[in-house]
């Protein structure tokens, strides 16, 4: 069975973005996490995403948009499977190698990862993640933490919305002396009996 990610970018304080000047990596990176991100991408993955997030990405894509860094131009050159039961089957996929798979996203990736030959990663994709973490789907939670505070100005808290999770730390790594890059593996906590 394949092996399923959850890869996240967060602030200190839980937020997956920022409003004002604040986009992606709030800034804050540096050769050496370009570089790890890069050798991520290194291998071959299946990339799954939920419709907003698909939505983004493309949007860069399509813009114009340079894909930057390393890692997204891999990122970008790999099969994706957009998960959606809202998109029509008409709505083009303009962002390359991407197939639409409709229908409920645990239903999708439980079949997904019994008939891929390769692991399978998810960047971001909050709402969709968070309901594959509580169907016991997602093996590694991968969160790199930057460091800022976003007090003001977060947006998209990266667990809101989430259920509670017991985590058991199977890597971490300091990146470009600053940022912390932590893998987790996650397991849906069972409260006490009352």
């Amino acid at each position: 069975m394949a092996t399923y990610t959850f890869d996240v970018f967060s602030s200190l304080d839980g937020f997956g973005s920022a409003t004002d000047e604040w986009t992606g990596y709030w800034g804050k990176q540096g050769p050496e996490l370009l570089e790890h991100r890069a050798d991520l991408f290194g291998e071959e993955q299946l990339m799954v995403f939920g419709p907003d997030t698909y939505r983004m990405f493309s949007g860069f894509f399509l813009s114009g948009e340079e894909f930057g860094d390393i890692w997204t131009r891999r990122m970008s050159a790999m099969r994706k499977v957009v998960v959606s039961r809202s998109m029509t089957p008409d709505e083009p996929l303009s962002w390359p190698n991407t197939t639409l798979m409709r229908g409920d996203a645990v239903e999708v990736v439980a079949r997904l990862k019994e008939e891929s030959d390769i692991p399978l990663r998810s960047h971001g994709s909050l709402r969709m993640n968070h309901a594959l973490m509580a169907a016991g789907l997602v093996d590694r939670v991968q969160v790199t933490i930057f460091p800022v505070i976003t007090g003001i100005t977060g947006r998209a808290p990266v667990f809101g919305g989430a259920a509670d999770f017991d985590l058991d730390l199977l890597e971490t790594r300091t990146l470009d002396g600053r940022t912390e890059q932590l893998v987790y593996a996650p397991q849906l906590h069972s409260p006490r009996p009352r």
